[in-house]
């Protein structure tokens, strides 16, 4: 009994999900109010039906007293959390006790960053938003509310299994030669032939990086590229896995000795090695010469449902055809964020994939738009809270500037676009109300031009960046020929290394290592968040393979504590704490949280901010909390010093007494980021 659902403030529905048993659920209540002889409602009338109610009140509740409610708990314990962007509503329930509020309050703002990426500045205009996510063709709309559910279900399906995602940080595989020789390819002979190619458009690859599943085997950035957040990667993660679902127990080859094939030291595994499968034996016990059979008989039944199934599905995704994404850039001017990125998602083979990342040709045109849409907002704040005249109109970028490089940008875009025309009157009509004698000047009275100011200047941004071209227009990219030279490139050099790669991706390390010399320790999940990168012993449990501790009961169990430790832990750091010990029935977990300085010197414990209930999630992915909060709250007492900040959460057999347990933590934490175990990262 799940749902998410974005409306308008006149109840119109921009957005929904449900799961199979809300969306029965809502057939059984509307479609028995139906007057006999008339068919089912569309579900989207049902939804909005059923959610108008909550809707209407809080428009009338911000409206009559400026609040709203967060979140209620219905009588048949149905949980509502709600959250108001701008006019955009989004509504997240859950009826079957599987998610708490912190669960659905994140999967609302996980939905908002994903839609940021889509669609950039685009969001910055409520007008504008509401009209992209609820396209007037019935048809470009399933497609569009389609790929948006299937992004959502990637990630839920994410965060209950892996855990980088339960974390919101990314793991790299642990193979210190290899990484290294990826990296060095990538620079000197990938990303080097591609940006001196004719054949690139224009383009420029500020990126490359390749995945084995959600998993980071190499990245390398260009010298023009800033830093890519960690929010942004993660949110592209969950794109190529959207894109090209990784199924375990498919791709990946049967049970191997990953150690012997990495050559990076000796280790062994607790639990055996199951029984070879059908297709285990299938591949590896056959003659030399033998081949699998092309054509196999099947029930023609079977085959036409099959071929339906393709045909409503539609065609895989053109890998040559990259998508438009909006990722946060900083450079010395400052931070700006969703600025165009076009990305190429290349599957090597399943579960592989190589990524590019490129800047487009107009990509300033975006910075631009961001520095005067900045400006406007500032302004319009100002004006909102009562500041008239000079006082509203101080800043970095002051008025008089804004004029003068505004008549430029918009003498730069040419008349001819309707865009453009629409935005030269919009600001004709504002210097006119701003700067003429006869205007009311920098009063209250200019807001609604500071407002269409920022509808224009987002829709030029859509015009640029969103809208295409039309059919006849020639598709501004990386050639195909190009993407295909990068994936033979690639492919020819992991082509010996692909199933260890699917291998180690599952096992990336191992408790077996860190047993002898911490006796007792179940579990780990260590996280840098200065760098956004974390690192853990495998827990993948799926039908064909198991992790160390097995695939049956218990390690599910640990596994679930896991989970709710994390969860428990985020209670207790928003609330101030930045370290928890606790005993559950026969286990012991630690959680901390501390700050070093650049040298590795531990700096003291000082207060950390106390959040409010309804405020963002705490993580990475869909706002990143560390460095936008926490660590800018901390470095207020550490001028002039570079601070990082790390994560350590520990599960210990209960027996194992206090003071051993802490002992272990101390010294678990200083060896994880030695330089010689894991030069990566």
């Amino acid at each position: 009994m799940k749902c998410l659902l974005i409306a308008s403030e006149s109840a119109e529905v921009l957005f929904y999900w449900t799961d199979p048993e809300f969306q029965q659920n809502i057939q059984n209540q509307y479609g028995a109010s139906q007057e006999e002889g008339h068919g089912l409602p569309a579900f989207e009338d049902s939804i909005s039906t059923l959610f108008a109610p909550i809707i209407i009140s809080c428009s009338t509740m911000v409206d009559r007293l400026g609040d709203s409610y967060t979140s209620f708990t219905t009588e048949n314990n149905h949980v509502y959390v709600l959250h108001q962007f701008d006019e955009c509503l989004y509504i997240a329930v859950n009826g079957d006790g599987e998610e708490g509020e912190d669960d659905l309050r994140r999967k609302i703002y996980v939905m908002k960053k994903m839609i940021e990426v889509l669609f950039g500045m685009v969001t910055l205009s409520s007008n504008l938003i509401r009209r992209e996510l609820r396209p007037q063709d019935t048809e470009q709309r399933a497609r569009l509310w389609k790929h948006l559910q299937s992004l959502l279900e990637t990630y839920s399906h994410l965060r209950e299994n892996d855990q980088s995602f339960l974390v919101e940080a990314v793991e790299r595989l642990i193979h210190p030669m290899l990484c290294e020789q990826c990296i060095e390819f990538l620079e000197k002979r990938l990303v080097q032939q591609l940006n001196s190619s004719t054949e690139r458009a224009g383009e420029e690859v500020l990126h490359a990086f390749i995945l084995v599943h959600t998993k980071l085997l190499a990245f390398f950035s260009s010298r023009n590229a800033s830093t890519l957040a960690t929010s942004d990667l993660l949110a592209l993660i969950i794109m190529t896995q959207n894109m090209y679902p990784s199924n375990t127990d498919v791709d990946d080859p049967g049970p191997e000795d990953v150690e012997s094939m990495s050559g990076s030291g000796p280790e062994s595994f607790y639990t055996p090695e199951p029984s070879p499968t059908d297709r285990d034996s299938g591949s590896s016990d056959k003659p030399e010469g033998v081949t699998t059979p092309v054509f196999e008989f099947m029930d023609p039944d079977i085959q036409m449902a099959e071929d339906s199934l393709q045909t409503l599905e539609g065609p895989p995704p053109d890998p040559s055809m990259p998508r438009r994404v909006f990722l946060e850039i900083s450079s010395k001017e400052g931070l700006y964020p969703m600025m165009p990125h076009s990305m190429y998602c290349l599957p090597l083979w399943p579960g592989i994939k190589l990524v590019l990342l490129t800047k487009i040709p107009t990509n300033n045109v975006a910075s631009s738009v961001y520095k005067y849409l900045e400006a406007f907002a500032k302004l319009e704040k100002r004006l909102s809270e009562g500041q008239e005249g000079y006082a509203a109109t101080r800043g970095q970028l002051t008025i008089h500037d804004l004029r003068s490089k505004l008549d430029k940008f918009i003498k730069a875009l040419g008349p001819s676009d309707l865009q453009s025309a629409q935005l030269q009157n919009a600001w004709t009509e504002f210097k006119n109300r701003a700067f003429g004698r006869g205007g009311p000047g920098f009063t209250k009275d200019l807001i609604p031009w500071c407002k269409n100011m920022k509808t224009q200047l987002c829709s030029i941004y859509r015009q640029c960046f969103l809208v295409d071209s039309g059919p006849g227009s020639v598709p501004q990219r990386l050639s195909p020929g190009l993407q295909e030279r990068a994936l033979t490139m690639v492919q020819e050099k992991l082509v010996d290394w692909k199933d260890f790669l699917l291998v180690k991706s599952k096992r990336n390390i191992t408790m077996v290592s860190y047993l002898e010399d911490f006796p007792g320790l179940i579990h780990f999940i260590c996280v840098d968040r200065s760098t956004g990168q974390m690192i853990a012993p495998s827990l993948n449990i799926t039908e064909h393979a198991s992790s160390e501790l097995g695939k049956g009961p218990v390690a599910h169990f640990i596994k679930s504590k896991v989970w709710s430790f994390v969860s428990r832990s985020r209670d207790f750091l928003r609330k101030g704490y930045s370290t928890i010990t606790l005993r559950d029935g026969d286990f012991y977990f630690c959680y901390f949280l501390w700050f070093e300085n650049e040298t590795g010197y531990k700096l003291e414990a000082g207060d950390i901010p106390i959040l409010p209930d309804d405020s963002a999630p705490i993580g990475m992915l869909a706002w990143d909390y560390y460095s936008r909060k926490l660590l800018r709250y901390y470095s207020k007492n550490h001028q002039g010093e570079v601070v990082k900040c790390y994560e350590l959460l520990t599960v210990h057999l209960g027996v194992i007494p206090t003071e051993i347990i802490l002992q272990h933590c101390r010294q678990l934490a200083s060896k994880l980021w030695e330089p010689s175990r894991n030069p990566l990262l």
